[in-house]
């Protein structure tokens, strides 16, 4: 009998949304509007989360970087800030990589210089090359893959080869027509080196330009780039990212011995976790996301304001139908649930559309970025939520209106 007299009260109230059809439509479209802004924006924030994180996550959650200098960011009230301090030598940085006991990667890697020129033949880059020097662990520590080609040997380092690996976007500059560059000859930096390896493409991004580049072993570096108080950077990849934490006390322990510093003195160099910064870049969405979710709220209790409206008037509208149907033998709960059913119905509907233009519209960000499509489901269940209780709220004050009235009375409106 229950189950009966819900299918009628949504039978009656489906043919009422439809009989008001135009009224309804611009009930729909105006929750729907005042989500898709919500769902929208947030889409577009969880887009350039996962960016960042998939941009950081080649480095590893589980790396660390020592250098004499780190990052210095602020973005608003956040900042990450490093010292600056003496260069870190050739000397100091190999010794670290032999004498480092620990389950872990080691690699040391020195920017030669950002606005190097690479010729082959008759083709020429733009001056805008970044020179690394490198050594054979310098690909896995940076998560960068090997296309064609291999990775520089222990042997190559050691002997200062005159050897070299090009990034994807160097490649196709020096070697346009999907020419193969292995074994063809460059000129960079007064020098000729045979190219033994191609990068797969990893994108730019956040500043870095990880596809126009030219790996040179870092011995090499020293020689042919030498200049003034060279400065080389050591990453270090944990085996078990669990360790890190372990891993870096451990590193800072060496390396404060092989500076000579005292148990009194500060350490004169930075180590930095290579999710710093992105754990920053995210963090800083929170407050985006904060503003987002407000505004998204003030649209739907517009949206809430004008279907409680539309309903107010659909009760003075169909006073005399309610006056029949109470004479017929319906309750007021009956009554109520029918009024109460199309608010959520039109509420809903609003919300399936405005859920809908939302991820889509977030996931232009996703498609400018070139990262995976999005779809926030903790987002979408709070926009259903929120649309169910703009439903509830928006018609329960007509419905209790239409369920009071009087038959008698309802029979004579004109």
């Amino acid at each position: 009998m229950k189950f009966t007299l819900l299918y009628e009260n949504l039978r009656i109230a489906l043919g009422s949304i439809r009989t008001n059809l135009l009224r309804t439509i611009l009930t729909i479209l105006i929750i729907g509007i005042g989500l898709t802004a919500l769902i929208g924006i947030l889409t577009a924030i969880s887009s350039i989360e996962a960016t960042i994180s998939n941009k950081f996550t080649g480095m590893g959650a589980n790396s660390f970087t020592i250098e004499n200098r780190g990052m210095n960011v602020q973005i608003g009230k956040r900042k990450l800030r490093n010292k600056r301090f003496g260069s870190i030598t050739f000397k100091e940085a190999m010794q670290f990589k032999e004498e480092f006991d620990f389950p872990a990667i080691v690699a040391v890697s020195h920017i030669a210089t950002g606005a190097a020129t690479v010729k082959h033949e008759s083709d020429k880059s733009n001056p805008n090359v970044m020179v690394i020097g490198v050594d054979e662990n310098f690909l896995d520590v940076e998560g960068h893959n090997i296309s064609l080609g291999r990775n520089f040997t222990q042997q190559e380092i050691k002997d200062n080869r005159y050897v070299a690996i090009l990034g994807s976007a160097l490649a196709k500059k020096v070697f346009p027509n999907d020419q193969n560059p292995v074994d063809k000859v460059i000129v960079s930096g007064g020098a000729k080196y045979r190219v033994i390896g191609l990068l797969e493409e990893k994108g730019a991004g956040f500043g870095s330009q990880s596809d126009n580049i030219l790996l040179l072993p870092v011995t090499n570096v020293r020689q042919v780039f030498s200049r003034p108080n060279m400065s080389y950077k050591i990453v270090v990849k944990a085996n078990d990212s669990g360790q890190v934490d372990v891993a870096i006390s451990e590193a800072t322990g060496l390396f404060r011995v092989i500076r000579r510093l005292t148990v009194h003195d500060e350490s004169n160099f930075n180590v930095n976790k290579s999710d710093n910064l992105s754990r920053l870049l995210i963090e800083s969405t929170g407050s985006v996301t904060l503003v987002a979710f407000f505004i998204g709220l003030i649209t739907l209790l517009g949206a809430a304001i004008g279907l409680m409206n539309i309903m107010l008037v659909a009760v003075a509208e169909r006073t005399r139908e309610i006056g029949i149907r109470k004479a017929i033998g319906a309750n007021s709960k009956a009554i109520r649930n029918q009024f109460l059913f199309e608010s959520i119905i039109i509420g809903q509907l609003g919300g399936m559309i405005g859920i809908v233009l939302g991820v889509l519209v977030g996931n232009l960000m996703s498609m400018v970025m070139k990262s995976d499509f999005i779809v926030p489901w903790g987002w979408v269940l709070v926009g259903i939520i929120v649309c169910l209780v703009v439903g509830v709220l928006s018609g329960l004050m007509p419905a209790i209106k239409a369920s009071k009235l009087d038959p008698i009375e309802s029979l004579r409106y004109e």
